[in-house]
């Protein structure tokens, strides 16, 4: 059976006051917004002279709150249509396209008023239109059905809304102070709580680039997190088209504890703070960036909370993206010694969007920089162009300067990484550019074999008793490093990545260990000696070596240090009796 939609009014308030709004503070936001509209429609006509101004006054013994401008007014016709009817645009819309889902695009049905019905028990409206010929008109609703519309007692122009406060927790004039700062800071016209001025600060986002000073932006910064250090720079974006957009977006400065996962940057529309949560705005790698954005053509939800999905946002997002890219760009090519200042700060950003955003790659790929051992900042194309066929790399944090003075040595650059996302960008990178990153310690380049030395001290593997472990003996280059262990390439990208995914590291590798036993070391020849007069003992010290080689690469597991340690005092024991 087919029936027509019955609509009541009833029925409309209560889905206004406990389903659409989320969070009650947006009724001074919706107040105030409607303020500054008024001013801003009679500024249009071009009707009145400032000063402007909107007040807000809260007072606890007489349990009211009131929003008052100075701005068009309105006839006693207007509120009947403006106030009168919930939902100008049609009530029988709203119900049928929101009722059951309060994620549809907003609907600019002109709602924002009774969103006040969330904290008080009535509202007044005395209200006198710029049009001198007009009556005032005086409104009164205690949210129910019925209201009543009669001629005011207002004499100047503009409109006060009064409401009786129910909710104890809105006559706090600090908590109303919080709320107008936080939506209302950077609106155009002179706010004022109690005759305090709120917004004294205009938002920087619109002064033109090439006005603004490095002083403004960081004391901008400041204002909007005033616990945080100072950023290490940012991108001014003033776009017109394809959409309208204003933003200053900041790059923070990355602490040990910085969370890479929130979402902090502010989204404004018309200078009207709306979250600051645009994770839907932004690629997940930029999600870490700080700032603020106000653009009149985002879509938002019906009550102006947050962001809504859809292909307008994408493009928007998509934006965004190369604007930084374009900035970064832009830096390194006009002041390649500020970029690399600020490199160590925004490479984890470059190389997560390198791996999420294919255009963000491409935008990115000539500024890619690699720290080297001796402190150098090269691009791979950099590293490359010394004739080198494969790219070495080692952690930042490794200490093994033994095995890494092998590198330097022979003028070898070794670049430094930290931690599992290079390790996924090598295996990206390998695929674009055709080349093969390896570990220092993943294999023995012929550059650290001494040829002319090369000795064959017999086989270790024996001695060293370890299945799983093959041993290899080399003439290296540098005598001081007796031992080490390789570990192949493809493995350690394996265990990188189960870093990540478990939450413990594998305690053994998972196959393609090699012990190298360098043959110039006076110790690796002093055991090979040993051998024929005490295998038993050069066994012990070549365990102790591989141990100890274990240590050094990070390689040996904290459950066996308390063995380790008392395997060395066997040892010393030993050594100590024979040479007794």
């Amino acid at each position: 059976m087919k029936a027509e939609l019955k609509i009541h009014s009833e029925n409309i308030l209560p889905i206004i006051k406990q389903w659409l709004y989320s969070d009650k503070d947006i009724f001074i936001r919706e107040l105030v917004s409607n303020a500054t509209d008024a001013i801003q429609k009679l500024v249009l006509l071009e009707k009145g002279e400032p000063p402007f101004r909107i007040d807000v006054k809260v007072d606890k013994e007489a349990k009211t709150i009131t929003v008052s401008d100075n701005g068009i007014g309105m006839t006693l016709e207007e509120v009947e249509t403006y106030i009168c009817q919930i939902a100008f645009s049609g009530a029988e819309e709203f119900v049928q396209k929101y009722a059951h889902n309060k994620d549809q695009f907003i609907g600019h049905f002109g709602l924002g008023f009774y969103s006040a019905f969330m904290v008080s028990s009535s509202i007044e409206i005395e209200t006198k239109s710029y049009l001198e010929d007009q009556s005032p008109a005086h409104w009164t609703s205690d949210g129910s059905s019925t209201y009543d519309l009669e001629v005011g007692t207002k004499t100047t122009r503009g409109t006060d809304i009064i409401l009786h406060v129910e909710d104890e927790d809105y006559l706090d004039q600090e908590k109303i102070r919080e709320i107008l700062t936080t939506y209302c800071g950077f609106l155009q016209y002179p706010i004022y709580l109690n005759g305090d001025e709120i917004n004294s600060k205009p938002p920087l986002w619109l002064k033109k680039p090439s006005d603004c000073e490095e002083a403004e932006y960081l004391d901008f910064y400041k204002t909007l997190y005033p616990l945080e250090p100072d950023p290490i720079f940012w991108v001014h974006l003033q776009i017109d088209h394809p959409f309208h957009l204003k933003a200053i977006l900041y790059f923070p400065k990355i602490t040990p504890r910085f969370d890479f996962q929130s979402s902090n940057i502010k989204l404004f529309c018309n200078r009207v703070f709306v979250t600051d949560n645009c994770k839907d705005l932004f690629p997940s790698y930029l999600n870490v960036l700080r700032g603020a954005i106000d653009s009149i053509d985002i879509p938002l939800n019906v009550s102006r909370s947050y962001l809504q999905k859809d292909a307008h946002v994408k493009k928007l997002a998509s934006h965004i993206s190369k604007k930084i890219a374009d900035r970064l760009s832009d830096l390194y090519a006009e002041e390649k010694e500020k970029f690399i200042s600020y490199w160590p700060d925004v490479e984890t950003i470059v190389k997560f969007g390198m791996l999420q955003d294919e255009k963000f790659y491409d935008r990115s790929k000539n500024f890619l920089l690699w720290k080297t051992l001796d402190q150098n900042f090269l691009t791979i194309e950099e590293y490359l162009a010394s004739g080198r066929e494969k790219v070495y790399y080692t952690p930042e944090d490794s200490k093994d300067g033994s095995f890494l003075t092998l590198y330097k040595e022979k003028n070898i650059p070794v670049i430094t990484t930290k931690g599992p996302i290079d390790t996924a960008l090598f295996n990206f990178l390998e695929q674009k550019l055709s080349i093969k990153f390896h570990r220092v310690d993943s294999n023995v380049d012929e550059a650290l074999i001494d040829e002319s030395g090369e000795k064959h001290e017999g086989d270790f593997t024996s001695l060293l008793g370890l299945p799983n472990v093959t041993v290899e003996t080399k003439s290296l280059a540098n005598k001081s490093l007796p031992a080490f262990i390789v570990i192949e390439e493809g493995t350690r990208r394996l265990r990188d990545y189960l870093s990540m995914t478990q939450k413990e590291m594998p305690q053994i590798p998972l196959g393609g260990q090699t012990f190298v036993m360098n043959t110039n070391s006076p110790l690796v020849s002093a055991i090979f000696k040993l051998k024929e007069k005490d295998e038993a003992l050069a066994g012990k010290l070549t365990k102790q070596l591989y141990d100890l080689s274990l240590l050094s690469q990070k390689e040996l597991h904290p459950e066996n240090l308390t063995g380790f340690i008392q395997k060395t005092t066997e040892v010393l024991e030993a050594l100590a009796l024979k040479l007794s």
